[in-house]
């Protein structure tokens, strides 16, 4: 059995959600609890209080990210029933020692997280002499989302400190043994528990894969880098997209011809002409395989786009075709499975009279797309990835579908409605002389 701890983060708003989820992950072999950071700025210490009354003598961590007022925080974090409370290190050192000395008579240790210090390992090197018990290696999520990582980090800390050192940052069942092996006595995990459709299992795997030294393998929480890009935005949806991207919009007026077709990839835009089709067929021969064809003809008829187009594009290996335009053959389009969304389908096509340029940035529905950009389409619409935010907005698309995945089994196994897990009336704006609660 490894002796590297697991950790689960219950980063929730809501209290009974957070509950739920713990009982399943200690199930699963989680060791030690987290009242995660949002979970005690909506519910107070109140969270940390209920996860005591639960789990009698397990280990609990507030982590409350203190930066001020240390002795008031360590106290309240004590008395409400943690063993363990968080202090930013970015904090000032007198109140790192506040949470120290006030810790020692209450019986809370200190954990000292690394996230945003500029200098971690300065801080690291100082730790003992601040007498702090834990030193948290951080990968914050918005780092996440950026494709960053936390275990060159920890690999340095480890060096550099005899302390507890503990990892969080997008650590999953495959991730969990590396994170062991760089140097974790804990190894803090929270999206890919507490957003898993079976959280003991999800426990259970990591727990495993900790004792192994193995990986076990898992399709989610994942997150993506430039190399494995494609691997995310194959698992997500417009929608999930516009949601992780403060409701982005879809292209406008771009519709797919057949239901149910999906495509991404990187976008090769095409400027021409209402039904000049030279420049989107020469487009054909200057993409490469797994690209999309993107092309503004002002949104109007004559087609520029056709079967044998399609064809052609197809057995070159792209991916799909998006037309701010008309299109036709749409039939045979269909047949041939060539995944193709377009503002209009006609009869007519123009003439190749070759005005027009490829390559070149592009305007539709207000939207810039310039060549590079990641186009993702299904049957909700369009929707363009700048190729500077492509990994991130990726990244938290794949936090929205988790997310989502756990409502929906919470729904399920409660035989309730979206409104009543997610205590939708709790959230809504109240008006002067209104409860809140």
């Amino acid at each position: 059995m490894s002796t590297t701890k697991l950790q689960v983060a219950l980063d929730f708003v809501e209290l009974d959600r957070a509950l739920a989820v713990a009982d399943a992950a200690v199930a699963g072999g989680a060791d030690y609890i987290e009242a995660g950071t949002p979970l005690i700025k909506s519910e107070g210490l109140d969270a940390v209080r209920k996860l005591r009354q639960r789990f009698g003598d397990a280990t609990i961590i507030a982590d409350l990210k203190t930066v001020d007022a240390g002795k008031i925080e360590a106290e309240a974090a004590a008395k409400a029933g943690a063993n363990v409370m968080t202090v930013l290190g970015a904090a000032d050192e007198a109140t790192i020692r506040e949470c120290v000395e006030t810790g020692r008579h209450c019986g809370l240790q200190v954990a000292v997280d690394l996230l945003g210090v500029s200098d971690p390992l300065t801080l690291v090197k100082r730790a003992g002499d601040l007498g702090v018990a834990w030193i948290d290696v951080h990968c914050a999520i918005d780092q996440q989302m950026q494709g960053q990582d936390p275990l060159e980090l920890l690999k340095q800390v480890r060096q550099a400190s005899d302390l507890t050192v503990a990892v969080a940052g997008g650590v999953n069942s495959e991730t969990a043994p590396d994170a062991a092996a760089a140097g974790a006595d804990v190894v803090i995990v929270g999206g890919a528990i507490t957003k898993a459709v079976d959280p003991r299992q999800a426990a259970a795997d990591i727990r495993r894969a900790l004792d192994s030294g193995q990986a076990v393998a898992t399709e989610l929480f994942k997150r993506a880098s430039a190399e494995t890009l494609r691997d995310v935005l194959r698992r997500v949806r417009t929608s999930n997209i516009s949601d992780g991207a403060h409701r982005q919009l879809c292209l406008p007026g771009l519709g797919p011809l057949r239901p149910g077709q999906t495509a991404f990839g990187p976008a090769v835009t095409v400027r021409t002409l209402p039904g000049d089709w030279a420049k989107p067929v020469e487009a054909i021969d200057v993409a490469q395989a797994g690209d999309v064809i993107v092309i503004d003809a002002a949104g109007q008829p004559p087609a520029v786009w056709g079967e044998l187009a399609s064809e052609s594009a197809r057995n070159k290996g792209l991916a799909a075709l998006v037309c701010h335009g008309a299109v036709r053959d749409s039939a045979d389009i269909r047949d041939m499975q060539f995944d193709v969304w377009a503002s209009h389908v006609v009869s007519h096509a123009g003439d190749p009279h070759g005005l027009g340029e490829m390559n070149v940035p592009i305007t539709i529905g207000n939207q810039r797309i310039c060549p590079g950009d990641w186009i993702v389409a299904d049957d909700d619409g369009v929707m363009v990835l700048p190729a500077a935010k492509a990994v991130e907005m990726a990244n938290r698309a794949a936090d929205v579908l988790e997310a989502e995945n756990r409502i929906r089994t919470e729904i399920r196994e409660q035989d309730s409605t979206l409104a009543t897990v997610v205590n939708l009336k709790r959230w809504e704006k109240k008006g002067p002389g209104e409860a809140i609660g």
